[in-house]
């Protein structure tokens, strides 16, 4: 019988070569269609789908230059491209890929530490803190660990002090300060007193626009059932109009004449229209378009009514309040507003007005507790139950140890398989299993979130980043780790149940080979698979052929670039890097998997998120502070884990300095979420005013004190000329800093001014760290400097300097049904000229139009371009 060891090493060769190959299979074929496909392979690039600054250059025909090109984009290219939700997703799997990296250099210590003189394990096993059987060796394993995890704590200090700084710098630039959902705030749990237009201009400064949401379930209706009516309309004038020119061409084929020629009944013969039961299966066809018009002109007249009246309407306990600039809003959201607890709070900007989800504005405060703590529970009970078909992956994947079990000795089958089919069954079948089992969660969990009464997308995306974490670990590691570890430990347990505790430590360890395989599936299977688009090719040229019947799906297939879902993206990820934490000392191998698994990763969604995807609703990069604290998680793990091997291997001096070193992961943790947690929800304020005291800025447009306090102090003591003169100093944007300090030291002179007041320099602390250091090291560890505001500012791409043409919309923040139109029908135009002469029919009751609309020579519907 095979060595149980031995088979766990062939499994994970075995995934590493059946991964091999198909990674192969899906570039090839990658590389192949990427030219000819450009739909699925460069929307974004090859056709007027996006914006023109969303539109990137095309990456070369080579099959191997394009990755140089992609790799080496700036960084103001992928903002650009991928906005701070992308980008900040990019940059995690690439920070961790260079931190994992870094960690292949404890090799030269840990390898040989592990494999020299030890337990005599084989296989990857030889190569773990398993097969250490000297507890004084342990000091290796602990010093290593604090230069390891302590500098991945420094990383994550470094990469949320950046987030920070570059978020500050993207909000205060044009673009963001001056759109409207930055300029926007909303108020939840409103008392009934504030439900009033007029009471928030008495509350806050800058008030530009009020909406007070509102109940109106039958006008909801009502605009639901025009617009399916429209809908429906819409697909029977589509398919009357393909049933005319199929039936002209075989007119033509046989050489017969159909009249009148202008009579769409010449062509569809009344029995032939379309037609339905409108009451149920068992009521009376009707004519589809006849029934629809009828029913449309009914409903308008009903909806237009009512619209008139929305202000009559119940209102819900959510206000959205306008202000004229960003600086108001952010002065307003930052606040406490209200005196009783829970009062007008939470409170939410930057969500635009297509993200909010309306009926969750009705919500309560008592309401929204008790719901959170439903959805948190049933979340925690799924992740209970969840467990036990996790468990059984687990258990696959150890499948040779259970055969040592008197009770499993007919698995033993299993040693007559060939090796390569035996290490498939153990290593890829499970890594398999295990992401089918990982796919079907996160539509429950963003039902949860409609439960706990997420208001926007946002916060949707937010609360599933969260629960799938949590839902990620506990199944993905420690259910699978412990199930994997005890399985590959019965027997011994068994036999020798005092040694349990010593025999699981020494098994723990083990667990990490199907981690390796899993990393492996992720690196090669995954990333192969995210450039190949399977699911794209056939969701756009087979479902799109059998399914799309109108113009309209037709243009929404071609033009509907795919999106990705940060809320199950970034914790797919961000649980990877904890198991390659966790493991990174006490098996080190890993280490070079996850580098692996993590840059193929990296260029695969570089790729598709700069030229496949569009992005989602914007975030503003808040995923990834949230994934870099949740990384904290696999440095605990690591820590824990090596804490209890310590304490079985009796090595008590390692074990004190474990401790230290715990100590120090929670202390820094600790104080880097005080230090980060607030600031990174708001918007600070010297990002928003200028330090001068009278220019204006994209946040700012109004009237500083300081110019009325000061200026017009001087006014009276200074002669004309002189004002001249101090005015146009204060308003030069780049003034050097040594003219200010002289000009804030003439000022201290003026005694009134001093008695109130104290002088400010021009510039932040922030922007007055210039050291100069071509050292990368000096670079690396002085954030501060290298990555702070002003640097980072060079950064932002050269669009998000220009302001954003915005409608003045009164019912930009009012519910859609407030102002929704009658929609306009989408028909193919017809050789025949029908298609006009039914727009003509309908035109008492709906608009229609039939541009870039057509049908090929064999009578298909095809799209020439966007409705019009």
């Amino acid at each position: 019988m095979a060595s149980s060891t031995a088979t766990s090493t062939s499994a994970v060769i075995s995934t590493l070569v059946a991964n091999l190959i198909l990674f192969g299979v899906f570039i090839a074929c990658f590389l192949i269609l990427r030219l000819r496909f450009k739909r699925i392979y460069s929307p974004k690039s090859s056709f007027d789908l996006v914006p023109e600054e969303k539109k990137p250059e095309p990456l070369p025909k080579d099959p191997f230059r394009w990755i140089f090109i992609l790799l080496t984009k700036p960084h103001s290219f992928i903002i650009q491209q991928a906005g701070l939700d992308g980008y900040f997703f990019l940059r995690y799997l690439l920070v961790l890929a260079c931190v994992f990296l870094g960690g292949i250099a404890t090799y030269a210590v840990l390898l040989p530490i592990n494999a020299v003189r030890g337990n005599n394990n084989t296989g990857f096993d030889q190569l773990s803190i398993s097969n250490v059987s000297d507890s004084g060796r342990y000091y290796a394993h602990v010093f290593i660990g604090w230069v390891f995890y302590g500098t991945v704590v420094f990383v994550i200090y470094r990469e949320l002090f950046f987030f920070n700084s570059l978020r500050s710098a993207v909000l205060s630039s044009p673009k963001y300060a001056k759109s409207l959902e930055s300029r926007t705030v909303l108020f939840q749990c409103v008392p009934d007193i504030l439900l009033d237009e007029k009471q928030f201009f008495k509350l806050f400064n800058g008030v530009k626009r009020i909406y007070v949401t509102r109940t109106w379930r039958k006008l909801s209706n009502k605009v639901r059932q025009r617009q399916a009516l429209a809908t429906k309309l819409e697909t029977a004038q589509n398919k009357l109009l393909k049933n005319a020119v199929k039936a002209k061409l075989k007119a033509d084929k046989n050489n017969t004449v159909i009249e009148p020629a202008n009579d769409i009944n010449s062509y569809v013969p009344e029995s032939k229209r379309p037609r339905h039961r409108p009451d149920g299966m068992f009521s009376k066809k009707v004519d589809t378009i006849e029934y629809c018009l009828a029913k449309i002109k009914e409903l308008d007249v009903e909806v237009t009514a009512m619209q008139k009246k929305y202000r009559s309407a119940k209102p819900k306990n959510s206000v959205f309040v306008e202000f004229e600039d960003q600086y108001h809003a952010q002065v307003a959201y930052q606040s406490v507003i209200h005196h009783n607890p829970l009062r007008m709070s939470p409170a939410y900007t930057g969500l635009a007005p297509a993200d909010i989800k309306w009926s969750n504005l009705r919500i309560f405060w008592w309401e929204k507790m008790s719901r959170r703590f439903i959805a948190a529970s049933i979340i925690c009970v799924v992740i209970i139950l969840w467990a036990i078909p996790v468990a059984f992956v687990g258990v696959i994947s150890n499948l040779t140890y259970l055969t040592n079990l008197k009770a499993f000795h007919w698995l033993r089958f299993i040693y007559n398989m060939p090796k390569a089919l035996l290490g498939l069954i153990t290593g890829l079948l499970p890594t398999i299993l295990l992401s089918l089992l990982m796919l079907i969660l996160p539509m429950f969990i963003r039902g949860m979130a409609q439960v706990a009464g997420a208001p926007s997308v946002q916060q949707v995306e937010l609360f599933t980043q969260n629960a799938y974490f949590g839902f990620l670990i506990v199944n993905v590691f420690l259910v699978t780790t412990i199930s994997s570890s005890a399985t590959s430990t019965v027997t011994q347990i068994i036999e020798e149940p005092q040694k349990a505790l010593n025999i699981l430590a020494q098994g723990l360890p083990r667990a990490s080979n199907f981690f390796i395989s899993y990393l492996i599936l992720q690196g090669l299977s995954i990333a192969g698979g995210s450039l190949f688009q399977v699911v794209g090719l056939f969701l756009y040229y087979i479902l799109g052929y059998i399914l799309d019947g109108t113009v309209r799906k037709k243009w929404a297939r071609f033009s509907g670039l795919g999106t990705v879902a940060w809320g199950t993206t970034f914790p797919i990820y961000t649980n990877l890097a904890c198991i390659a934490l966790a493991y990174s000392v006490i098996s080190p191998l890993i280490l070079i998997f996850a580098t692996v698994a993590f840059i193929l990763v990296y260029i695969a969604f570089s790729h598709n998120i700069t030229y496949c995807f569009i992005e989602a609703p914007d975030s503003r990069g808040m995923h990834y502070p949230r994934a870099l604290f949740q990384t904290f998680t696999g440095i605990y793990l690591g820590q824990i884990c090596m804490l209890g091997i310590f304490v079985v291997g009796k090595g008590w001096g390692p074990i004190v300095l474990q401790i230290i070193g715990m100590f120090v992961t929670v202390f820094s943790h600790i104080h880097m979420n005080a230090a980060f947690d607030h600031l990174l929800k708001v918007m600070p304020i010297d990002c928003m005013k200028a330090m001068d005291g009278v220019s204006k800025t994209a946040s700012f447009e109004g009237t500083s004190e300081y110019q009325a306090k000061v200026l017009d102090r001087k006014r009276k003591s200074k002669s004309v000329k002189q004002l001249r003169r101090l005015e146009n100093e204060l308003h030069e944007e780049k003034m050097a800093q040594k003219q200010v300090k002289e000009e804030l030291l003439n000022e201290e002179n003026d005694e009134s001014y001093e008695e109130d007041h104290q002088i400010v320099p021009l510039l932040a602390d922030r922007d007055n760290k210039t050291t100069e250091s071509t050292n990368p090291l000096v670079r690396f560890i002085r954030p501060d400097v290298y990555l702070n505001y002003r640097h980072v500012k060079t950064m932002l791409p050269a669009q998000y300097n220009i302001e954003p043409s915005l409608d003045d919309d009164r019912h930009a923040y009012d519910e859609p049904v407030i102002s929704a139109k009658l929609p306009t029908l989408w028909i193919p135009k017809d050789p025949m000229g029908l298609s006009t002469i039914e727009i003509e029919k309908m035109s008492s009751v709906i608009k229609a139009s039939d541009d870039n609309a057509s049908f090929d020579a064999k009578g298909r519907i095809i799209c020439l371009g966007p409705p019009e």
